[in-house]
């Protein structure tokens, strides 16, 4: 009888384990993305400890908290889709006025809570188009993999041919960005691509920005990362975890995705929020008998607090590692994102508004100071709203049931 309880209790935590190993496996890939940018963005090296710390550390302290409480997988990251839009702005805003847009972003998510304008916001700003938008940011993400195969080809070459074969028969074990990364970095070794800078690779403690508030930024920024933690994570995430018979405390979430997003800013831009892709694992069936799957969301929030010290290290990582390497695992890591844009924007029930607000967040258009990102939603709202009325009906509907 105790070998049976042992042996239970074993399969229990072995479901939480491997999810949630998964789970940090699969983000610590991520941080290529922020790596890639740090130059364009002219960043100081403690600029890029503090600013790897707002997309770990900060929804780390505060997840863990949430979850332990409530006993719930109540998975708070450094939304992805927000640090996508601001580094696919390529330095055109610079790095202070971008914590600045940021602050006021987490401070518009509180007002929005309390205020109860969430599903107003939805309704104002059809999910769609956002998604439209945030299709038209990466595509330029997925398209800088094979540019930088023309100048690098046995390491992007190599890292990519990993990522399709991670795809295609390890993915249910290794997150296949995650065995791209490993082989870039084996390819680079090998072949001597390391930069100059290997040999005096250092610590970089953490430098704080000071916001700086500029219309041009806010105007350009904050209405994209609010609506990006609102409606693209935190609402989908909630309808999942109510779905998997969850109870989350969905107002609190989001006073603490405003919140945080507003502390984390002074260390760079940033988005705290729900993530509904990693909602997804650690609150599916995969993680264990359900009064346990919070185990997941604990152990990965562990690990990473953790590893929290490597952080300043981050900086003489981006100068070690091959540029087109960074750009091309920052490529391969959203390529998933990519095609879930493009199947939202083809499913209906709105194309016209969504496909408007893709290819205008794909020029280079710039009206009064504003980058394309701005136009992008400001169109594709207008669009739908002028031509797909109905459309913009059914989603309500699809937001009341």
């Amino acid at each position: 009888m105790g070998f049976g309880n042992w042996s239970s209790g074993l399969r229990e935590w072995s479901q939480s384990l491997g999810v949630g190993l998964a789970m940090v496996t699969l983000a610590s890939s991520l941080i290529a993305v922020p790596l890639s940018a740090a130059g364009q963005l002219n960043l100081a090296d403690g600029q890029v400890t503090a600013w790897v710390m707002t997309i770990y550390t900060v929804p780390c302290v505060l997840g863990i908290v949430l979850t332990l409480h409530f006993r719930q997988p109540l998975l708070l990251t450094g939304n992805i889709f927000v640090l996508i839009f601001i580094v696919s702005l390529q330095g055109r805003v610079p790095f202070a006025e971008l914590a600045g847009a940021s602050l006021v972003a987490g401070a518009a998510v509180v007002a929005i809570s309390a205020l109860g304008l969430a599903d107003h916001l939805a309704r104002l700003i059809p999910e769609p188009v956002v998604v439209g938008l945030l299709a038209g940011s990466t595509l330029p993400f997925v398209a800088g993999v094979f540019t930088g195969m023309g100048s690098e080809p046995a390491v992007v070459g190599a890292a990519f041919l990993a990522y399709v074969l991670g795809r295609k028969y390890l993915e249910s074990r290794v997150p296949p960005i995650f065995l791209a990364l490993a082989v870039g970095i084996g390819a680079a070794a090998v072949l001597g691509k390391f930069g100059g800078a290997a040999a005096g690779v250092g610590p970089s403690l953490p430098l704080l920005t000071v916001p700086v508030f500029t219309w041009s930024a806010i105007l350009t920024a904050t209405p994209v990362m609010v609506v990006l933690i609102v409606l693209q994570s935190n609402v989908p995430s909630l309808i999942f975890l109510r779905g998997e018979q969850y109870r989350p405390p969905a107002r609190l979430l989001d006073y603490v995705s405003g919140a945080g997003t507003m502390a984390a800013s002074f260390l760079g831009p940033a988005g705290v929020s729900l993530s509904l892709p990693a909602t997804a694992m650690v609150a599916g069936a995969d993680a264990g008998p359900h009064q346990y799957r919070h185990r997941a969301v604990v152990l990965a929030y562990a690990v990473f607090l953790a590893l929290t010290p490597l952080a300043v290290f981050a900086a003489g990582a981006a100068g070690v590692l091959p540029l087109e390497l960074l750009v091309a695992i920052a490529g391969l890591a959203v390529i998933g994102v990519l095609a879930m844009a493009l199947r939202r924007i083809s499913s209906g029930p709105l194309t016209h508004g969504p496909l408007v607000a893709f290819a205008v967040a794909v020029s280079d258009v710039s009206m009064l100071g504003l980058g394309p990102y701005f136009w992008s939603l400001l169109f594709g709202v207008a669009v739908s709203w002028i031509l797909e009325r109905d459309g913009i009906r059914e989603l309500r509907l699809r937001i009341k049931d």
